[in-house]
């Protein structure tokens, strides 16, 4: 249960590491880029921590879908970027993705 703690964790640091790295524009800026590598580096730690319980498939495929989500949602709210019909149908398969390796997964 700690492992799965620690991955919400890990996805809501690798969010706000991309939040940063757009707020930096290529990083330009000097805040949002420092703030963009202190994140990415605490979310791949985390992430390491998370691979000691949990296959690291199974990690990657979970942590990736859920950032992957949640960095959209960012950017609807903070960067008023709307993602069209196709955007969201591929979004929908990602998140059935992230539900079957959870539900289904043997291991």
């Amino acid at each position: 249960m700690i492992a799965y703690m620690y991955l919400i964790f890990t996805v809501i640091v690798g969010t706000a590491s991309n939040s940063f790295a757009k707020s930096a524009e290529g990083f330009s800026k000097l805040i949002p880029s420092v703030l963009s590598m202190i994140t990415i580096i605490l979310c791949m730690y985390c992430l390491s921590q998370v691979m000691k319980s949990i296959p690291v498939g199974i990690t990657y495929a979970i942590f990736a879908g859920l950032c992957i989500i949640a960095t959209v949602l960012v950017g609807i709210i903070k960067f008023n970027q709307i993602p069209d019909v196709y955007s969201f149908i591929g979004l929908t398969l990602i998140i059935l993705g992230v539900l079957i390796v959870n539900l289904l997964d043997k291991s």
